[in-house]
């Protein structure tokens, strides 16, 4: 028997039907493989492994038979592919359970594996959107938020844009990012004051 955890959602990815006037204009989820190689880090953390088992070979091939050498690095090479399973596993179920969602008034995004919580942006609380994109055509779009509006870094995580001091909300790794950003540029000019108008930045 299937279980789907959001089955009480009156509509996929908010947590209450939108008013009167308010219409779905996109959906989406990241890319759970780019999600892996962006936010976890997977080529440094499976270059360092790297490193650990040459460095290792190289203190023992002179000491040790070829063989007992690669034996000698091989648990790192193992260990290696435990943590590549692990960062893996950690991004599919970060996608699975996240939905941002863009309507003609807002940004909304459900995220969250352990604890979900729904973020909801007026256009009016955002003041600009940044666009970062990949060579594979996913890419982030993260929002810079007006006023007083706080977020927590490790409740958003990995949804925020990195190395930011102030909490970036981000949809992270999204397909066809760039026809996303300029639908999110098109509705927030739409809704917004011009002084709060998003403009979108390709990095």
């Amino acid at each position: 028997m299937s279980h789907d955890d959001f089955a009480t959602e009156p509509v996929r990815g908010l947590p209450e039907r939108p008013p009167e006037g308010e219409r779905i204009l996109w959906q989406g989820r990241p890319d759970w493989w780019a999600l892996t190689r962006s936010a976890l880090g997977f080529w440094w953390v499976m270059g360092y492994f790297g490193v650990l088992a040459l460095w290792r070979f190289a203190t023992v091939m002179d000491q040790l038979p070829l063989g007992q050498a690669i034996g000698a690095a091989l648990p790192f090479a193992i260990l290696a592919g435990i943590v590549a399973a692990l960062l893996i596993l950690t991004a599919w179920v970060q996608a699975r359970a996240t939905v941002y969602t863009i309507t003609n008034r807002r940004v909304a995004m459900r995220i969250g594996a352990a604890l979900t919580v729904t973020l909801n942006l007026p256009y009016r609380q955002i003041g600009a959107a940044d666009l970062s994109l990949s060579r594979d055509g996913t890419g982030t779009i993260a929002l810079t938020t007006l006023g007083d509006t706080r977020l927590s870094y490790l409740v958003c995580w990995p949804h925020v844009r990195p190395w930011h001091f102030r909490t970036k909300p981000a949809l992270r790794c999204i397909p066809d990012a760039e026809k996303v950003a300029q639908l999110l540029a098109v509705s927030a000019h739409e809704r917004a004051a011009p002084e709060t108008a998003i403009a979108m930045a390709a990095e």
